[in-house]
């Protein structure tokens, strides 16, 4: 059975003071009220890892990641993180790809490639962000695009490895647009993500591999989203930065 996951992506909020009363209180309301069997995770900045970390070792149902990392082991590249960073303070998940990473940054589909190699030599486990724009979605080719991303980053891995990663579909042409993505528009594009995920390593593994809406989920929507057959949870934005939101989402299985 593929996982239940609920990831909360902070982006870049929160000081250290602030991010580390946060992982607490998602801490103390998972342990005391989420008794089904999700997964939450928690992407904080660089600055809080290590001590989130420390704090999500207090469940067994709380885990942390990094909100990128480099395609490059060590060297000379100021301001970036390696995966073995991310791993030594005890972060298991690492999420590539963000839509805006690839739009601030210019993030390729072949960096991020080699950097879910290095994530899964190192044992993390990549949450890969894929999805279109405003423009591809009117152009009637958002499946052709995404499936794109995904031939483009992730089919050369062997059928272990790919159940080894996580995908997170971003809508972004929903994401402060004013327009909005429909439960039915989300299993959609799932669907057929996995479809072609069956395709090119079998329907069983597609099966097991985890696929998150990335698309603003909220109290007031997760449960009918998280309803849908091919939709098993979800990448969160701003409302993970309120812990009383964020664990609401996480009860909607």
């Amino acid at each position: 059975m593929r996982k239940k996951i609920v990831a909360g992506n902070w982006k870049m909020n929160k000081n250290f003071s602030e991010g580390l009363t946060l992982a607490s209180e998602v801490v103390n309301i998972v342990n005391d009220e989420l008794n089904d069997d999700v997964t939450v995770i928690m992407c904080s900045p660089f600055i809080h890892l290590a001590q989130v970390a420390k704090n999500a070792e207090e469940s067994d149902k709380v885990f942390v990641g990094a909100q990128n990392m480099s395609e490059h082991t060590s060297g000379a590249y100021t301001g970036d993180i390696s995966a073995e960073m991310i791993k030594s303070v005890g972060a298991e998940y690492v999420i590539l790809g963000h839509s805006e990473r690839r739009e601030y940054h210019n993030e390729t589909n072949e960096q991020l490639a080699k950097r879910v190699d290095l994530a899964l030599e190192m044992g993390l486990t990549p949450i890969f962000c894929c999805g279109e724009s405003l423009e591809i979605r009117e152009s009637g080719k958002e499946v052709s695009y995404v499936c794109n991303q995904l031939t483009e980053s992730l089919f050369h891995l062997t059928e272990d490895e790919i159940q080894k990663v996580v995908i997170a579909y971003e809508p972004i042409w929903a994401i402060g647009t004013g327009k909005t993505a429909s439960s039915q528009q989300a299993q959609d594009m799932h669907k057929a993500l996995r479809d072609f995920l069956a395709g090119q390593f079998g329907q069983e593994v597609a099966d097991e591999i985890s696929i998150l809406y990335g698309g603003s989920a909220k109290p007031d929507n997760a449960k009918e989203l998280f309803s849908q057959p091919d939709v098993d949870g979800g990448l969160i934005g701003g409302a993970s930065l309120k812990a009383r939101d964020f664990v609401e989402i996480a009860k909607s299985f």
